[in-house]
């Protein structure tokens, strides 16, 4: 009986570890797969033939006309999620103004995955960045855009916002599956109304200069629940590429002065995971105690007893005290000093 439950027992911690080591694998995987850059990824726009059911009741098989097929998302599931609900209001440009919660220190977003689509909104040289300008918080970026060119929606999702709302003029705010919102103001017309879904790629207004604004150019902002951050950290408006799939988000990006900087090291600091944060920081505690110790070391100095010392007088000499002397080296004020013997004194 012991040896069949010695077998049992040694069976269940192989699986343990094949479970850790998938787990690990696949973690791997999908950071690999998160740091891929995206250039495009639209949607077919092919009339479909049939929809199909898979095993994830989340996600659908549409097959197309031309003998194509694509998964993609429940329509009637997305539609209900508590994203697509909660704070939903078609009129305020920050509708979690009155409800904010904490932005977590450092959190994931998944932008693109393989159910999802993108479309860069403009291929430009950004002409006005994120930050402060002229005193005043600028919360996007301004992309020089002719009126009349075309606005592409950048992901799928649902319009939350169609309207004219002061210094954007003509506003559309679209609210995606993530979390995250996208912002398109200053247009000279507007192509959807608050409600509409649209997929990345579709056509949801004009551009122009509208609202406050000094000449034809698209602002362009991307939001999480409410904070600004700079678009740049998601996409290259230089050559459309969107820079990550999986965004990995830092509380700090959300600070008004803090804008989009490519660093290779920031890039592996960002898509560290959380193991690999917690082995860093203990080799970091590991060198910084080491650190300590040899200061500490290289600051000791030491005494040797002659005819004649006392602790006070070593203490004069050293600019400290007897009491630090006795601490030092565990002896006491009363102890007699043998020649030849070693004090520390630091």
């Amino acid at each position: 009986m012991k040896k069949e439950v010695l077998i049992l027992l040694s069976v269940l911690a192989g699986v343990s570890l094949q479970a850790q080591e998938a787990g690990r694998q696949a973690d791997s995987l999908r950071h690999v797969f998160g740091r891929q850059q995206v250039q495009h990824a639209v949607r077919q726009s092919t009339p479909y033939a049939d929809t199909l059911d898979t095993g994830n009741p989340g996600v659908k098989v549409v097959l197309y006309n031309n003998g194509t097929y694509r998964y993609v998302k429940d329509p009637v599931l997305v539609a209900a999620d508590s994203v697509f609900t909660e704070c939903w209001d078609t009129r305020t440009v920050n509708p979690y103004r009155e409800q904010p919660d904490p932005i977590p220190d450092r959190f994931s977003i998944w932008v693109v995955d393989s159910l999802d689509s993108y479309t860069c909104p403009y291929v430009v040289h950004p002409r006005s960045l994120f930050g402060y300008r002229h005193g005043r918080r600028h919360q996007g970026i301004d992309l020089p855009y002719p009126t009349g060119t075309p606005v592409p929606a950048a992901f799928d999702g649902r319009v939350r916002i169609s309207d004219y709302v002061g210094g954007y003029g003509n506003l559309v705010v679209i609210r995606h599956a993530n979390g995250l919102e996208t912002f398109y103001g200053h247009l000279s017309k507007r192509n959807v109304q608050s409600g509409d879904w649209v997929s990345a790629g579709d056509i949801i207004g004009l551009g122009g200069s509208t609202g406050r604004s000094t000449g034809p150019h698209l602002h362009f902002e991307t939001r999480y629940k409410g904070a600004a951050f700079d678009p740049s950290w998601l996409i290259d408006f230089e050559t459309g590429t969107l820079r990550h799939r999986l965004l990995k988000v830092r509380s700090w990006y959300f600070n008004p002065n803090q804008r989009y900087v490519q660093s290779v090291d920031d890039e592996d600091e960002i898509f560290r995971t959380d193991e690999e944060d917690r082995l860093l920081a203990e080799e970091q505690a590991k060198k910084e105690a080491a650190a300590r110790a040899a200061a500490e070391a290289a600051a000791m100095r030491y005494h040797t007893v002659r005819s004649g010392d006392t602790l006070s007088s070593i203490a004069r000499k050293y600019r400290t005290s007897v009491r630090e002397i006795c601490r030092l080296n565990g002896i006491k004020e009363i102890t007699v000093l043998q020649i030849g013997k070693r004090l520390r004194v630091r």
